[in-house]
C-alpha cells in the first residue's frame, strides 16, 4: 500500500497485536518504501477517526480490512463485528465520494463465522444512496476460503 499511495499519500495501519506491527514494519524496511508516509498504530481499527488527523477528514480514499486472526500469532485474539462495524461506520464519514473499503473476510474459524455473519447482514442493509456493496467469492473452493465485501461510497 505504501508504495501505491505515491509520495503524497499516507497510509494508516491499525492492528491490536505488536507482532503484527514488527512484521509490518520489517515488510516495509525490505519493500523499499522508506520516504513514504507510513503510520503504524497499535489499536483497533475502530479508533481510526481519533486517530487519523482531521486534516484528513474527507480526504481518505480507500481501506482494506484483513480480518480474523494473525497467521502464526494467538488464535484467541480476533476481530470482532463490533469493532469492524463501528470502524466501517467511521469510515464512511470521513471518506471521500468514490473511496473504497475493502473487506477480506476469513471465516474458517468459529468467531470468523460470526463476524462473517455480522458483516453480511450489516453491509446489506446499508442504503444504496450512501454505499454500493460488492461481494467476491470462490464458489468452487471447499473449506471456507476467504472472501471480499468492497463498498463503494456515492
Amino acid at each position: 500500500l505504501a508504495s501505491l499511495v505515491g509520495e503524497s499519500g499516507h497510509v494508516f495501519a491499525f492492528d491490536i497485536q505488536e507482532q503484527a506491527l514488527e512484521k509490518t514494519s520489517e515488510a516495509l524496511k525490505s519493500a523499499s518504501v522508506a520516504g513514504r508516509q507510513v503510520s503504524l498504530h497499535l489499536a483497533s481499527h475502530d479508533t481510526l477517526e481519533q486517530v487519523l488527523p482531521v486534516s484528513c477528514h474527507g480526504k481518505v480514499t480507500g481501506a482494506i480490512f484483513n480480518l480474523g486472526y494473525l497467521p502464526g500469532g494467538d488464535k484467541s485474539v480476533v476481530t470482532t463485528p463490533h469493532a469492524t462495524t463501528r470502524a466501517i461506520e467511521a469510515l464512511l464519514r470521513i471518506m471521500t465520494a468514490g473511496g473504497v473499503i475493502v473487506l477480506v473476510i476469513y471465516h474458517g474459524h468459529p468467531d470468523g463465522k460470526i463476524e462473517r455473519d455480522a458483516l453480511m447482514d450489516y453491509t446489506s442493509t446499508i442504503s444504496r444512496e450512501i454505499v454500493d456493496v460488492l461481494c467476491y467469492r470462490f464458489l468452487n473452493y471447499q473449506n471456507s476460503p476467504p472472501f471480499v465485501i468492497a463498498l463503494q461510497k456515492k
